[in-house]
């Protein structure tokens, strides 16, 4: 196994246009889940950890909350002006593990490792995050709703990095996050779902019930419409053309569609 430690970001990208390319870690938090059974002889890291400097800063203007691509979850939680202004980042940092998690996971390593089941991705795409990506040929933006492609895919290319995630501000008029597990913390989301009303309209995030965190835009037209909804039934039977459940260790597919729609129809009744 081979550890690059770059000390800056011109070192560190001129090492992602190497052959072969090294996984860049943060936290480490994703990685170290699988630690056990990945092969280590040929695995090349490269820990961004130590960087510091525009991949740590978390800026919060009139316009826009840029997260550095450094920024933890336990930055947004000890931010109370990120807190108000996002008040779902807050949420969901919360829930993601223990605080040991949250003091070393990265928002933007929860974007890069791509699990279907990743509770920081949701709430960011409901807030219509743009991620920024950046490589020895320049920078790019991505809408993080059509940032995967598939399970562990996404349109990254191979020497690039992320380097921050920007999240527009907006007048919203509802939003909530739900996550739902075996337990009320420290647990693999079973599903979970955010759900945003602002001046671009509605967002329905769900994770946990496709091959990666996506949206529910045949359920967002429906919103978007004023449709109301007489039973989770009726929610159910949109949701079929959005998600995408699997049986596994976790949950069952019937499950995850029924407690889905459930948790919809009910918190729309109380907060659209």
């Amino acid at each position: 196994m081979q550890v690059h430690r770059p000390y800056t970001l011109h070192d560190a990208l001129a090492l992602m246009a190497a052959t072969p390319t090294p996984t860049p870690i943060a936290g480490g938090t994703d990685l170290l889940v699988s630690w056990h059974h990945k092969p280590k002889e040929k695995l090349a890291l490269l820990d961004l950890s130590q960087l510091g400097g525009e991949l740590a800063a978390m800026r919060l203007t009139a316009d826009t909350l840029e997260l550095g691509a450094l920024t933890t979850y336990w930055d947004v939680i000890a931010s109370p002006e990120v807190s108000r202004a996002f008040p779902l980042l807050a949420e969901a940092a919360r829930q993601v593990g223990a605080m040991q998690i949250q003091t070393r996971g990265t928002w933007a390593g929860n974007i890069g490792n791509g699990s279907p089941a990743a509770d920081g991705v949701p709430v960011l795409m409901a807030y219509d995050a743009t991620v920024v990506l950046q490589s020895t040929r320049g920078r790019r933006e991505v809408q993080l709703d059509g940032y995967y492609t598939g399970y562990k895919k996404t349109v990254r290319l191979p020497d690039e990095l992320i380097v921050a995630i920007q999240i527009p501000r907006r007048t919203r008029k509802a939003e909530w996050f739900e996550k739902v597990g075996a337990r009320a913390a420290q647990t693999i989301t079973k599903v979970g779902v955010a759900v945003v009303n602002d001046e671009k309209g509605w967002r329905v995030v769900a994770n946990s019930v496709a091959p990666y965190v996506c949206r529910c835009r045949n359920l967002e037209s429906a919103l978007q419409k004023g449709q109301k909804f007489k039973s989770p039934e009726e929610i159910r039977d949109i949701l079929k053309n959005d998600i995408a459940p699997i049986n596994d260790m976790r949950s069952t597919a019937a499950y995850r569609e029924t407690v889905l729609s459930r948790v919809l129809f009910y918190r729309l009744a109380d907060k659209a």
